[in-house]
C-alpha cells in the first residue's frame, strides 16, 4: 500500500483588526479644558469687575462695570482715536527696547566674558543700576528737549538694565565643566564662546529680554503722562483729568493687553533659540 500524504493545511488568515476610532474630539476637548483653566482666573476678575459695581458693592463713577469699559474701548477703536495711540507707543517702545537689545547684549557678553573689563566698568554700572529711570525724566527732557529723542532714549535707559544684568549673569553661570570639557576638545576661545557660552547663556539673556520688555512699556507710559501729545499714557492721563473714567479704564486695558502680547512673542523667541532646552513639567 502506498501511503498518500494529506495535503498541508491552508493558513488561517487572522481577522481584520477593528478600526480605531479617531482621537481628535478627546483632544479637542483636552486643548479647550487647558485653555479654560488658564483663563479661569482672568474670567473670574472679568465676572467680578461686571458685578462688583452694578451690586453697590463699589462705586460704579469710579469703577463702571466692565461692559461700558468695554464699549468705550470699542468707540476708541472705531472712532481711530485708540489705532493713533497704539502706534505712536508702540512706535517709541519697540525701537527704545530694540536699540537695547543691539547694544545691551554685545557689552553684557563682553563685560561677562572678560574679567578686566568687568572689574573696570562694575563700578559704574552699580551707581547707574540703582539709579531708578523715572528720577532722571527730567534730565532726559532737560538735555533731549519734550520730543520723541527724550522719550526713546528713556526707555533705552531703562531696558539697558535687566538685559545687560542677565546677560552677564547669564555668562557668568555657565557651568565651569562644560567649559574645560569644550577645551580639553581643542576648541579655541572663539568656538568656546560660540558653540558652548552662548547657548547656555541665552534662557538668561531672553529673561532679561522679557523684563525689559515689560519695563519698556510701563516706564514709557509714564514718560507719556508728562509732555505727550498722543500715546497711551497721555490716553489714560487725559481721560483721567477729564473725568472720562470708562476711557481711562480702556487705556488701561489696552497697555496690559500689549504687554500681555509682547511678553508672548518674546517667551516664542526664546523657545526657537534655546530648542535643546527639555520642558519638565510638574503634575
Amino acid at each position: 500500500m502506498v501511503d498518500v500524504a494529506a495535503p498541508p493545511a491552508r493558513p488561517v488568515a487572522a481577522p481584520p483588526a477593528p478600526a480605531v476610532a479617531p482621537r481628535r474630539p478627546g483632544r479637542l476637548l483636552g486643548l479647550g479644558g487647558r485653555a479654560l483653566h488658564r483663563s479661569a482666573a482672568l474670567l473670574t476678575l472679568a465676572a467680578i469687575w461686571e458685578t462688583a459695581p452694578r451690586a453697590g458693592l463699589v462705586d460704579r463713577v469710579f469703577l463702571p462695570p466692565l461692559s461700558e469699559v468695554l464699549a468705550a474701548w470699542w468707540e476708541l477703536l472705531r472712532s481711530g482715536q485708540l489705532a493713533d495711540h497704539v502706534g505712536a507707543s508702540g512706535t517709541r517702545s519697540l525701537t527704545g527696547l530694540a536699540l537695547a537689545v543691539v547694544t545691551a547684549i554685545p557689552l553684557g557678553l563682553l563685560i561677562g566674558w572678560y574679567r578686566p573689563l568687568a572689574d573696570l566698568l562694575s563700578p559704574l554700572l552699580e551707581v547707574f543700576r540703582n539709579t531708578a529711570a523715572l528720577a532722571l525724566l527730567p534730565v532726559f527732557v532737560l538735555i533731549l528737549g519734550l520730543g520723541e529723542t527724550s522719550k526713546i532714549a528713556l526707555v533705552v535707559y531703562a531696558c539697558s538694565w535687566p538685559i545687560l544684568l542677565n546677560t552677564i549673569a547669564g555668562v557668568k553661570g555657565v557651568d565651569p565643566l562644560l567649559i574645560r570639557s569644550a577645551r580639553s576638545m581643542g576648541l579655541n576661545h572663539l568656538r568656546l564662546f560660540q558653540k558652548v557660552i552662548l547657548p547656555a547663556a541665552v534662557p538668561t539673556v531672553f529673561t532679561g529680554v522679557r523684563l525689559a520688555g515689560a519695563y519698556s512699556i510701563l516706564v514709557l507710559v509714564a514718560a507719556e503722562m508728562v509732555g505727550a501729545k498722543a500715546g497711551l499714557g497721555y490716553l489714560v492721563n487725559y481721560a483721567q483729568y477729564n473725568f472720562a473714567i470708562p476711557d481711562m479704564y480702556a487705556g488701561i486695558i489696552t497697555i496690559s493687553a500689549i504687554g500681555l502680547v509682547v511678553n508672548q512673542l518674546l517667551v516664542a523667541g526664546e523657545r526657537r533659540f534655546s530648542t535643546w532646552r527639555v520642558d519638565v513639567t510638574t503634575v
